[in-house]
C-alpha cells in the first residue's frame, strides 16, 4: 500500500469515519473510499463504485460481484467504526439494553442529567453523559451508523433527545411508551414544529411486538427492531398499532 493511503486510512480510523479499502486483485493498484470520494491509483466504473459504496455501508468485506465490477477482480475491505447508540434514561430497562447492544457491537452512550440514576455502579464502564438532552446530542453528534433510543417517560428529556436525533441521519430513533403515549409525544413535538416526515421516523412504541413484559424482553425488542432498521428489514407493526390503525 503506498504510503499515503495507508496514512489517510489510519487518519479515517483514528476519527472514526468510514472508509474502504478496495484493492484490484490482479496487479495490486488500490483506492481509499471515503465520503470525499475515492483516492488512489485504481479507478472504478460507476456499477463498482456503487456495489462498493454498499459495501461500506452493509459493512460486508468481500470480492465484488463481476456484474458490478466487470472484468476487474475488485476486492473491498471496509473499516467502519462501531455502531452507536445513545439511550435517553438510565432507567431498569437501560440495564438490559446496554449489555445486549454491546454484544451487537455497540458503543453505548447514557444521558441522564439525574446523578441518583446515571451511577458507575449501575453502569460500570459506560459512557455517562449527565448533560441535558438537547446539550448532549450536541456533544454526541449522532449519525448514519448511531440509534437513539428514548426511555425515561419525561417529555423534558425525551422530547428534547427527539427533536435533536431528528436533525441527524440516525438509522433509527426510538421511544418508549404506550400508543397513548407516544400520541400525545406527537402532538407536543408537532407543536414544537416538527413536521410529518420527520415524526414518522420515530418507532413508537419502541420494539418489535414479541409480547415484552419484563425489562430484559422489552430491551430485546428494541434491539430487534434496531436490527431490522440497520438492516434494511421491511417495517413490523406493533400488534396495538396494527388494531389502532384499523
Amino acid at each position: 500500500m503506498r504510503q499515503a493511503l495507508l496514512d489517510r486510512l489510519l487518519e479515517a480510523r483514528e476519527a472514526k469515519r468510514p472508509v474502504a479499502l478496495v484493492t484490484h486483485l490482479d496487479d495490486g493498484r488500490q483506492a481509499l473510499l471515503h465520503a470525499e470520494g475515492l483516492q488512489g491509483d485504481l479507478e472504478l466504473s460507476a456499477a463498482a463504485l456503487a456495489a462498493a459504496k454498499t459495501a461500506l455501508r452493509d459493512d460486508l468485506s468481500g470480492r465484488l460481484p463481476q456484474e458490478a465490477a466487470g472484468d476487474q477482480p475488485l476486492f473491498v475491505q471496509v473499516f467502519n467504526p462501531p455502531l452507536r447508540l445513545i439511550v435517553v434514561g438510565a432507567v431498569h430497562i437501560s440495564q438490559a439494553l446496554v449489555p445486549m447492544a454491546q454484544v451487537l457491537g455497540y458503543d453505548v452512550a447514557i444521558i441522564d442529567p439525574r446523578p441518583a440514576f446515571a451511577t458507575d455502579q449501575r453502569f460500570p464502564g459506560v459512557w455517562l453523559v449527565d448533560e441535558w438532552p438537547d446539550d448532549a446530542m450536541a456533544l454526541l453528534k449522532p449519525d448514519r451508523r448511531t440509534a437513539v433510543v428514548t426511555l425515561t417517560h419525561d417529555p423534558k428529556l425525551d422530547d428534547p433527545a427527539l427533536s435533536e436525533a431528528l436533525k441527524s441521519d440516525s438509522f433509527y430513533i426510538g421511544a418508549l411508551g404506550s400508543t397513548r403515549t407516544h400520541a400525545k409525544r406527537l402532538e407536543r413535538l408537532r407543536a414544537a414544529g416538527l413536521g410529518e416526515a420527520a415524526l414518522a421516523r420515530i418507532q413508537g412504541p419502541a420494539g418489535l411486538a414479541i409480547g415484552a413484559k419484563s425489562p430484559a424482553e422489552i430491551a430485546l425488542s428494541v434491539c430487534a427492531q434496531m436490527t431490522a432498521a440497520l438492516r434494511g428489514a421491511p417495517p413490523l407493526l406493533r400488534a396495538e398499532q396494527a388494531a389502532a390503525a384499523q
